[in-house]
Order: C-alpha cells, then structure tokens, then sequence
C-alpha cells in the first residue's frame, strides 16, 4: 500500500544528529543583541536619555558580559580546535588580526599605558566573542537572518521609546531645543546608526517569497520613519546611496573583473583629485546642503586633531590614550569644547591619531581585502554579496562623520566585524571532488564555513 512504501521509506533514510539550536549562532547572536540593544537600554535607563558626562567611564554591566562571551567563545573554539586548525583564513580576517595586535602594541608607548591596555583588553574580547563563534557558527544557519531579526527587534523597542517622546534636546544659548527623536539611544545619530542598516537588511529580507517579503516590506517601513524622525541626515542619505552604489560596484565587477576594492577605492583618489584643483569639496557640499560649512563643528575638531598627528605621526598616542585622559592633550591644549569630546567624530582621524600612520595603513588594508572578499562572494551568492557590500560601504563612509573603527563595544563595529566573518563563511569553495562526495552522503558537523560553503556547479548551455 502507498502509505506502507512511504512509512519503509522513511525508516530507510539516514537520519542525522544535526542540533536544531546551534550554540556557536546563539553566542553570536547574543553579542550582538547586548551590543544593539541591552546596553544602549541599560545606558537609558541609568542616564534618563542624557549623555553621561563621561561617556568612556567603565560600567558593569559590559564589565560582566564581555569576559563571560569571550569565555564561552574561546570554550567553543577549545571544543572544535580540530575544526580550527583545518581553517583556512580569509585574507581579510587576518589583516584584522594584525590591525588589532597593533593597537594592544600601541600600550607600550601609549600616553596613559594602564588606560590603553585595560581598553584592548576589552576590544580583544569583543572581537574574540564575535569572530570565534560566528566561524564554527554551522554553515546552514543563516547568519544574515539572524542580524535581521536583531535589528527588527530594535526598531520595535524605538518605536515604542519615540512614541514615549525620547527626544534630543540641544541646547542652544538660554534655549532648549529639540533636534531629533533618539529613542532608547542616548542622542539622535545613534537611532540613525541603527535604523540604516535595519532598512539595508529589510530590502534584503523583501527577496524572499511569502511572510519573508511581507516582514521585510514592514520593517523597511518602519526603517524609514524611524530614520526620518531622528533627523539623522547623514544616516539618511548614506541609506539610499549605498544600495545603489554597491549595485553599480557589482555590475562593473562582473564586466570587468575587477577587483571592487580596486573600484571602490578609485572613488576617493577621485575625490582628492578634483577636490585639489578645483577647491569643490565637501565643506563646500556641507554649506551647500545645510548651510554650515563646518560639517557642524568637526572642522574645529579635526584641526586640532591634525595638529596632534603631526606630533606623533608613525605611531600614534596608543590605542584609546588621547581622548578624557587625564593629562592629555585632549584636556589641556583642545580650544573650548573640543576638551568635551569623547572622539574626533572621524574614525580615519582617531585611528591616526591613537595608532599613527602604521595604523591607518593597517586599517585600510583591511577594509580593502574586506571588499575584495566581497567580489568572491559575489561569484557564489550575488545578492548575498549586494547586501554585505552595502552594509560595509554605510560603515565605511560613516566612519568619516563618526568614530567607529574598534571603538569599544559600538554597534556599527560590531556589525562590521560579524559582516567581515560572513563574507569569511563564502570566501573558498569546496574541492569539487570532496562536494561530490559529500553530496552523496552527507553528514554532520563537517569543516567549519571558513573552510568553503558552496560549490561551483558547471554550467550547461541549451541549444
């Protein structure tokens, strides 16, 4: 009887012990949940919306959470030490590698020594706690979906901090002015920050069929307002920009072969060229935009900071030594209320800055293998590929009008570097002989994403 075939049927098939919960995706997830939304929550909470006077002062809360992640993280990695060392790592992953044995060298000639160490301590977890469990995370679990539902689950929480009207008030001369809602963020900019690549990750989710589609369209909505009403125009912009140019990236990618580290980085020698001979630059499209020039005060702030470099040109000041140290230049020589800022709202800056020219090189030879990474990926998943390159590039060119690069635990770093794992998951290929073989009797717990997730099909032409 067919009913009898089917049941034989099933009692024939290979089953698999595969986990429904992945531990190593719970972690990640984890890390990146309490850096978007607990501790910014908790900040709130114990702060009433306001910015705390001095905003790098340790707390407990990720005093606790950070060592308990990288516990666990360093546990899974012990646990699957045979997976690891059969990884092969990404170019990219390893220039971030360098990047941050850097800056915890930085410590030996840093201004303050015990400040810098203490704070790479804590960026050697945060990085550990993310990098770790996302490689050994399995290669079925879709890394991306879990992001977006993060982030969904943020814009909710806003919502209901905007609709309780968390607002940001500035004060100008004896006047309070409201300037943007901030929801459970402690200023405007950072509901921006979070609702751009929420919007980025809900047009990914609307090319998916069914309540995947519908789900993605609301939260891309909702993106959007929340956007709009933080008055984050920087945001804002960088939001709708960045899809399309990740889109152009791609295209010329595929015609050409060109590596889009190669293309993407033709834009600023672009920039620099004309902006030298003609004088058109983007203080010139600052007054043009919004009628200051100043790119609201960071012209003031980035001066003083050039001449800081000047005096530490190679190496820097040590990472996270300059800013509310007590002693520094930062305190005693900045005009006025630079001596209140917490960074030089310039992430290309700071990294000069804290760890020299050295450093930025450093930097910049990851974000490029990061974006050369991207065109592998593209090879193998194009729309995965357009996603991952607009979520870097809103990171990359954010980065010029805030501090983000291994700022502590900041979101935007920590979305940058889970990104950078993802694109690590596509980066090599599975030997066709070892796909064959796997393909006809599949089994868990196999190599690790770093070590190839797909496989190259031959095309056939009809004729």
């Amino acid at each position: 009887m067919p009913n009898q075939s089917v049941a034989s049927y099933e009692m024939r098939r290979p089953r698999f012990s595969t986990p429904t919960i992945d531990t190593c995706a719970i972690v990640a997830f984890s890390v990146c949940a309490f850096a978007l939304i607990v501790d910014p929550v908790l900040i709130f909470l114990t702060t009433g919306g306001q910015r705390p006077p001095n905003i790098m002062a340790p707390r407990l809360e990720p005093r606790l959470f950070w060592p308990l992640m990288a516990t666990v993280s360093v546990a899974l990695g012990v646990q699957n030490r045979n997976r690891l060392s059969k990884l092969t790592w990404p170019p990219h992953i390893i220039c971030l590698f360098i990047y941050l044995a850097f800056a915890g060298a930085s410590a030996l000639w840093a201004f303050s020594p015990d400040r810098s160490f203490v704070r790479y301590t804590q960026q050697l977890m945060v990085v550990t706690s993310i990098v770790l469990p996302a490689t050994l995370t399995a290669r079925t679990v879709d890394l991306m979906r879990s992001l977006f539902l993060c982030f969904a689950c943020s814009l909710v929480l806003n919502l209901l901090f905007v609709l309780g009207g968390s607002v940001t008030i500035a004060q100008y001369g004896s006047k309070a002015v409201d300037i943007g809602y901030q929801g459970y963020f402690v200023g405007k900019n950072y509901l921006g920050e979070c609702a751009a690549p929420a919007l980025l990750l809900a047009l990914d989710e609307t090319r998916h069929r069914g309540r995947r589609r519908a789900t993605g369209a609301i939260f891309a909505v909702l993106a959007i307002f929340l956007v709009y009403l933080s008055d984050s125009k920087t945001a804002l912009g960088l939001a709708f920009m960045v899809p399309f140019l990740a889109w152009f990236t791609l295209i010329v990618r595929k015609i050409t072969r060109i590596s889009p580290a190669i293309i993407l980085f033709c834009i600023p020698l672009c920039y620099v060229v004309v902006s030298s001979v003609s004088h058109f630059n983007m203080n010139r499209v600052s007054y043009m935009l919004y009628g200051d020039s100043t790119l609201t005060g960071r012209t003031v702030i980035w001066d003083f900071v050039q001449h800081e470099i000047d005096r530490r040109s190679l190496v820097g000041w040590g990472y996270q030594s300059f800013w509310f140290v007590p002693g520094s230049p930062a305190l005693t020589e900045a005009p006025g209320w630079v001596k209140l800022m917490p960074n030089a709202h310039n992430g290309y800056y700071d990294t000069t800055l804290e760890m020299g020219h050295i450093g930025l090189i450093l930097l910049l030879l990851f974000i490029l293998t990061t974006l050369h990474a991207i065109g592998r990926v593209a090879d193998r998943d194009p729309a995965r590929a357009r996603l991952l390159l607009s979520l870097v590039l809103f990171i990359i060119c954010y980065n010029y009008f805030e501090s983000l690069w291994m700022r502590g635990y900041e979101f935007l770093w920590v979305l940058f570097v889970f990104v950078a794992v993802e694109i690590g998951r596509y980066w090599q290929p599975l030997p066709l002989r070892r796909a064959a073989s796997s393909s006809r009797s599949p089994r868990p717990g196999g190599p690790g994403p770093l070590s190839g997730a797909l496989v190259h099909r031959p095309r056939v032409r009809l004729s």
